[in-house]
């Protein structure tokens, strides 16, 4: 029997995302098409009847601008948000900044799935010859974190991810769970994924194939041991949502010229 919700949500679309490049932690805005995603995001809640008592973001902006429109068009501003760099997307290293379909063209699709999807294959890391080094750890943001600046990522792969999520899902997540609080993480494609991998028991394998679209409300009804007793729902228009997840899965696909 399910006693308790718990809802995730990947951002709404970014300037980057509309470029398909690898963003990572490169902090970008939400597209216009991303402002929109997130308000029609949080209408679907409040038509539903929900109402959360804290939300969840990375310390990345396009998180963080999702979760304050989402909780605007639900006429629920006051709700707490707790940020955490341990909920920020996975870092991508090296590819930061590059075109995902250029990439295939030059790679080959089956690689670029790899880094994109697999489990425990990190891309080369980033360094200080690479153009956006600079602009992510000399940011203020980073020095707010529970770890040293030097000790963040430098590349991850989607376990890793799931390595520096956890202990902040046990130490500070969980409890609020457990106090019968409703709940929303508005986070990003890798760190939502890494949490679905988590909670589902989803295999190494399998993880590759779960997208998830930018802007939808995935929720996850689970015990009291915190394991889902149904499948996960992705809330909205169906016919939108399979449309949408197609868009995401072709970013890794060589462009074709006509």
């Amino acid at each position: 029997m399910s006693k308790y919700k718990l809802f995730l949500l990947r951002h709404g679309e970014g300037a980057w995302n509309k470029e398909n490049r690898f963003c990572s932690w490169v902090d970008q805005k939400l597209s216009e098409n991303g402002v929109k995603e997130a308000q029609d995001c949080g209408r679907l809640l409040k038509e539903q009847g929900y109402k959360f008592d804290i939300v969840f973001t990375s310390i990345l902006s396009r998180s963080i601008q999702t979760a304050w429109l989402v909780m605007e068009a639900m006429g629920q501003e006051w709700v707490p948000v707790v940020k955490s760099w341990r909920l920020n997307e996975r870092h991508y290293g090296s590819l930061i900044g590059l075109n995902r379909a250029e990439m295939a063209q030059q790679h080959g699709e089956e690689k670029v799935k790899l880094w994109r999807r697999s489990y425990d294959i990190t891309p080369p890391p980033i360094d200080e010859s690479h153009p956006y080094f600079h602009e992510i750890y000399n940011d203020r943001r980073y020095t707010t974190c529970d770890v040293p600046k030097e000790n963040l990522p430098r590349a991850e792969s989607l376990k890793e991810v799931l390595d520096r999520l956890l202990p902040y899902w046990d130490s500070t997540v969980v409890p609020v769970i457990r106090e019968g609080k409703t709940l929303l993480i508005s986070a990003h494609g890798n760190s939502c994924r890494a949490l679905l991998k988590h909670l589902e028991g989803i295999s190494d394998e399998d993880i590759a194939s779960v997208t998830l679209p930018t802007g939808i409300p995935v929720l996850l009804e689970l015990d009291e041991n915190l394991k889902p007793v149904k499948p996960r729902q992705l809330l909205g228009d169906q016919e939108k949502i399979q449309a949408a997840i197609k868009k995401v899965e072709d970013q890794g696909k060589a462009k074709t010229t006509t």
